[in-house]
Formats: C-alpha cells, structure tokens, sequence
C-alpha cells in the first residue's frame, strides 16, 4: 500500500515514516500542505495521512481541495487540537479517520492496518462511470452504446483505471493492485490486457481511451 504522509515537524515525519515502513507500507514524505496537494493530484496512493496544522496550506485545505476535485483516496488526519468543531469539520470534508496528537506509534500502525482493512473490503463499488462508460463490478459488465462482459483480471484492471480516472498509473502499481502474489505472472501481463481492454472499449463504441506506452504509464481519458 503506498502511502502519502505530509508532516511540518520533521521528528514526527520520520518517526510515523520508519512505524509504517516497518509495516511493509510505502511511504513518502512531505513537509506542507502545497506538496501535499501536488503530490495528491500529481501521482496515486491508497492512503494519505495530513496534519491539519501545517505551512502554505492546512491540511484541511488540502482536504477540501481534493475532494472537490473528486479525489476519493482514504485520508488520516492529524491534528494537536483536540476541539471538537476541527474533528466535525474535518470530517464532513470527507476525512475517514481523525486522529489527535500525540499519537502513539503503535496506535498509527493499528489504525493505518484497520483502514487497509476497510479499504480492501470496500474496493469493489457495485457500478463504476466515468464519461460515456459504466462499469458493473459484480456482473463483469462494460458498457456505453453497446456492451460487453469482462473476464475477471479485466474487470478489476478496468476497475483501477475508473478509480483513478486522469491518472497517471505506472505498470507496477497496476500489477500490484490487480495481480496477486500468488499468479503466476509478471508485469508483461499488464500491457497485454490493457491492450485487451484497449480492444473493448473500441468494440462498445466508448469515449474513453487508455493511452500509455508497454512498462510505462498508463492513463484512463476521455477522448
């Protein structure tokens, strides 16, 4: 699971980065809510952790900014205030955890597990749209003007890419994410199924693309 931590004080950084690393997380660092904003909107991550106090923007700043991008990622906040109307605000701007400093080590681990958790049982949303395409997750199907059913390690490729809609996804992400330890696979298999998908989308008469280069980038769009 990659990580995105943006914390001001640089000893609670390292301490919360070498907790969640031990954990098998990766994880990287920012230090204000403007980089924590480019960050968010610049590269994919299935958690990110803010401080609401923070330089150049707060973290509920940061919040509020992407979910009004429609940025959906599972968001920790941080704070050392411990008023209830900053837990309240935070989250009814979407927040999914709110926790007050200081923060035991062990806490954050159990918290960040907890999440990961949550994040995988509700990964799979019944149906997915995105510009004339709609996928249904449970019935494999994909469809615009026509439609199509999906084989299962398309349906979940495909579900990444609607989930991460304009985003720029590297090959190791998508594998990471669609692919379990377990296959009997590697990376190539990432770009002959976006080619297959690539197919599809073609077939059903779709306005959207996957663009993207075989080991490189790949990107969901409407064309």
């Amino acid at each position: 699971m990659r990580i995105l931590l943006a914390e001001d004080e640089l000893a609670l950084s390292k301490a919360y980065a070498q907790v969640l690393i031990m954990q098998g997380y990766e994880v990287e660092q920012v230090y204000d809510g403007k980089e924590a904003l480019e960050a968010a909107n610049s590269d994919t991550y299935d958690l990110m952790i803010f401080d609401v106090m923070m330089p150049k923007m707060s973290g509920l700043e940061v919040l509020k900014a992407l979910r009004e991008a429609g940025n959906t990622t599972y968001v920790i906040m941080l704070t050392a205030m411990s008023e209830l109307d900053d837990k309240v605000e935070g989250l009814e701007l979407g927040a999914d955890e709110y926790l007050t400093k200081p923060i035991p080590l062990k806490e954050l681990a159990a918290r960040v597990r907890s999440l990961e958790r949550r994040i995988d049982t509700n990964y799979n949303e019944n149906v997915l749209t995105f510009g004339s395409v709609k996928l249904n997750v449970s019935q494999q199907e994909l469809s615009a003007k026509n439609s199509i059913i999906l084989a299962g390690k398309e349906t979940k490729l495909m579900e990444v890419l609607m989930l991460n809609k304009n985003k720029k996804l590297s090959t190791e992400y998508i594998y990471n994410h669609v692919w379990s330890k377990d296959d009997d696979s590697d990376t190539g298999y990432v770009w002959i199924y976006i080619s297959y998908l690539k197919q599809k989308l073609k077939a059903i008469n779709a306005n959207v693309d996957i663009l993207g280069e075989e080991n490189r980038e790949f990107e969901l769009v409407e064309v």
